[in-house]
């Protein structure tokens, strides 16, 4: 997947509420995304650190606590702008794909 297209993917299903990396790796093969755990716990890492994402841990009904991620309100305010730069690219590709000479 192309550098910042799995940032974006993130901020996305973090934006319809919280979740644990099993999750986020679960919704994305569901949209046929195949993210790999050694890829996808470095970006959230670095997300954290780019003060984008928070964490909090929660008892599990099945196993040890989990790390729910959530988007902070600068996590929220880049999205948004993501969301903006996505619209652009996609209104520029489609009118190109539907050029005619």
């Amino acid at each position: 997947m192309r550098k910042g297209m799995l940032e974006y993917c993130v901020l996305l299903l973090l934006k319809h509420g919280d979740a644990y990396a099993s999750e986020i790796i679960s919704r994305m093969k569901d949209a046929h995304l195949i993210v790999m755990e050694g890829t996808l716990y470095p970006l959230l890492t670095r997300l954290k650190n780019d003060g984008l994402l928070a964490y909090r841990w929660q008892e599990s009904p099945s196993g040890p606590p989990r790390k729910y991620y959530s988007l902070t309100p600068l996590g929220e305010e880049f999205s948004e702008q993501l969301d903006a730069a996505w619209a652009e690219i996609s209104h520029s590709i489609n009118h190109l794909q539907n050029f005619e000479q």
